[in-house]
């Protein structure tokens, strides 16, 4: 398997941004690389305007990356959660190592592949090795491992959900779960690229996903460079293509899934979930099992991020409501099971009841 630095064949300029971009989606993709001891960032907050790396040289700047969105989708915060492990203590110093985790843990609350990574980044420090340096090394090539597994493990469900889509199918996606929310291929989108491999594609409707459109911004760059066919439409839109007909499949990505099957996904997923339903499109959601927290029993018991209300009052900077009306911006909601076709993980596709298909998944991967 190839890791991330091989994706790039153009370096930095002085200040920080790619001299000439080497991003062929229709190649292998990764908006993260590790490369001569640093650890590189896309910064997703400028796209689709610029194309800016971070040059992440401390846990702090990987750290308000997460906070501020320029890294963002629970697949790639845990990637960068790893990798913000290594920079912590590049000489292996067990101490800094763990306080990093316990600092990185508190930049998002909802996206459980951050918590899942820095578990696994604690219990491999904490075991005794005979130097520090021998840590150091043992935490990178897991880091390494770690963004090296992501990518195989979205292109296993990308074949996985391209099975259940027909030929000329018309999809709708939610938010960003392409590359850029990942290691690298994607998993909303991972499937519809691997759908559109296949031929098992028609159109893909994107939605802007308010209030910092990840949808437009991001999901609409990312297709645009792969050459899928696609249209992009208010997220007041969904309800007018879903009833006219217009749908056929709805595949979005996930934060956290509960034993029960519960989705938290990106704030508006519901919405499109309940259209879907009440119309009789399916509805799938694309996720890895490490997104999938067992120790969760339903969507009521996680942690809804609540972000800056600013980011709904202001676009781009500039205010779109009067001075003094607060914003209330809840970054995720919560999709029930009843309500989702199927899940698509690299373990193959689970369907209801999702608690026995769920833990049917994780004895075949021998979790």
């Amino acid at each position: 398997m190839r890791i991330a630095a091989t994706y790039f064949r153009t370096g930095l300029s002085g200040d920080g941004r790619l001299q000439e971009t080497a991003m062929t989606l229709n190649e292998d993709f990764t908006p993260m690389r590790w490369e001569d001891g640093r650890f590189l960032l896309l910064d997703q907050t400028l796209l689709p305007a610029e194309e800016v790396w971070i040059d992440c040289a401390s846990t702090e700047i990987v750290a308000d990356a997460i906070r501020r969105l320029a890294v963002r989708g629970a697949p790639a915060i845990g990637v960068a959660a790893a990798f913000g492990l290594v920079i912590a203590s590049p000489e292996g110093n067990l101490e800094k190592i763990l306080e990093a985790a316990d600092f990185l843990e508190t930049t998002r609350p909802t996206a459980v592949n951050l918590q899942w990574a820095l578990d696994l980044g604690r219990e491999l420090a904490q075991r005794d090795f005979a130097t520090d340096a021998e840590r150091a090394a043992a935490v990178l090539a897991w880091a390494q491992e770690l963004h090296a597994d992501d990518i195989e493990t979205n292109r296993r469900m990308g074949e996985n959900g391209a099975a259940l889509f027909q030929q000329g199918d018309r999809v709708v996606t939610h938010c960003n779960a392409g590359g850029l929310a990942t290691g690298g291929f994607g998993t909303a989108v991972g499937v519809i690229r691997a759908a559109h491999a296949r031929g098992g594609l028609g159109m893909v409707w994107v939605d802007e996903t308010r209030p910092l459109l990840q949808g437009a911004r991001l999901t609409s760059w990312e297709l645009g460079k792969l050459d899928i066919p696609h249209r992009l439409v208010t997220d007041s839109s969904i309800g007018a293509i879903v009833s006219r007909d217009l749908v056929d499949r709805v595949v979005v990505g996930a934060d956290r899934i509960a034993a029960n099957g519960d989705v938290a996904n990106k704030i508006g997923t519901y919405t499109v979930a309940v259209l879907a339903h009440r119309h009789g499109v399916p509805f799938y959601v694309a996720a890895p099992l490490s997104t999938i927290d067992r120790h969760t029993p339903s969507g009521q018991d996680i942690p809804i991020e609540e972000r800056d209300g600013n980011e709904v009052t202001h676009l781009g900077g500039q205010a779109v409501a009067p001075a003094g009306t607060e914003g209330m911006n809840f970054a995720f909601d919560v999709t029930p099971a009843e309500l989702v076709a199927a899940i698509i993980t690299e373990e193959g596709v689970l369907e209801p009841p999702f608690d026995e298909s769920i833990a049917a998944a994780f004895a075949r991967a021998g979790r």
